[in-house]
């Protein structure tokens, strides 16, 4: 049974998870940089697929061993239904969603790529909006705008960098729709659930989608050294198991619009951590972005009239 909606505390989840996504991205940089590694050897390129493929395949077998000691297989077991529910937010939310993300970076940049994602509190919004769960209002609307804006600004689009490709272009906005999908399941399913069962069947649903995009003898024709799956292992548990566990504990105590509009901090943790143990600047125009961000996470939670509609909607009859 999912816990009892309290926001701050949800707030305090996603603002963690993203905070390890942004010490994920400072890491992946600092490592192909060679400032991790010593004498300032560089670790030797990682294909971007392995690195999304390993980083969900890692995570889900730490997973599955701890559950399994701590709960034995009975205590993992979901019903039909809801087993595929979990399915297709592995693959069509978690899966797709890294994957795009990786197409875009390639065809494109990061900048490109992050901001287009990035528009995936708009595609929540008219979702939710669409379906009735939700009342489109000036308050909600401008929350994600301010969302969007400040994200592209702290990744530093302000400053020149968004590069056009057509391939790229629909990979990244494929990537936000995926993005906005498991934010949008996730809540669903998190409603009946405790996060790490529907975790784990997200990550092995996830891992799945990539032992068939990129087989195992693939990844063994590379040839890493110990020192990249080390890496490997430890951005899998930065990355994935330890941010999407407090995201989806997020997603049990906000709704999927205020939970993606909080997801906005991980480009501003990213270049604020890289700022502080990289030594890369920060332009005005990020900063900027980085107060909007806050802004926008304000305004959304702020309370209106259309939000006290809704509470009364779902209030328990006596």
């Amino acid at each position: 049974m999912a816990p009892k909606a309290h926001p701050v505390r949800g707030y305090f989840y996603i603002g963690t998870a993203t905070f390890f996504w942004g010490i994920s991205a400072t890491l992946g940089r600092a490592v192909f940089t060679g400032r991790l590694m010593p004498r300032g050897q560089a670790l030797r390129p990682i294909d971007p697929l392995i690195l999304a493929q390993s980083r969900t395949t890692l995570s889900f077998i730490v997973l599955l061993v701890i559950l399994l000691f701590l709960r034995g297989r009975q205590g993992l077991q979901l019903p039909r239904k809801d087993l595929l529910h979990t399915i297709l937010l592995g693959i069509f939310g978690v899966a797709a969603s890294n994957y795009f993300y990786y197409l875009a970076i390639q065809r494109t940049n990061v900048a490109t790529a992050i901001i287009l994602q990035y528009t995936a509190p708009a595609w929540v919004l008219l979702y939710l909006v669409a379906r009735g769960q939700q009342k489109a209002t000036v308050q909600r609307g401008t929350a994600v705008a301010l969302a969007v804006l400040g994200s592209a600004l702290a990744i530093g689009v302000g400053g020149g960098g968004f590069r056009i490709n057509t391939l790229g272009l629909i990979a990244a906005i494929l990537a936000s729709f995926s993005f906005a999908f498991y934010n949008v399941g996730g809540h669903d399913i998190l409603a009946r659930y405790d996060r790490w069962k529907v975790l784990l069947y997200t990550l092995a649903s996830a891992a799945a989608f990539w032992i068939v995009v990129n087989p195992p003898w693939r990844i063994a024709a590379a040839h890493y050294e110990a020192s990249q799956w080390l890496f490997l292992v430890v951005f899998a548990i930065t990355s994935v198991l330890l941010p999407f566990s407090l995201y989806f504990a997020g997603l049990q105590h906000l709704d999927a619009t205020s939970a993606i509009v909080g997801s906005c901090l991980e480009p501003v943790f990213s270049i604020v951590i890289a700022a502080i143990v990289l030594g890369e600047g920060v332009r005005p125009l990020q900063a900027l972005g980085v107060v909007i961000v806050l802004a926008a996470i304000i305004l959304v939670e702020m309370p209106d009239r259309a939000r006290r509609e809704e509470a009364a909607l779902v209030e328990p009859m006596e």
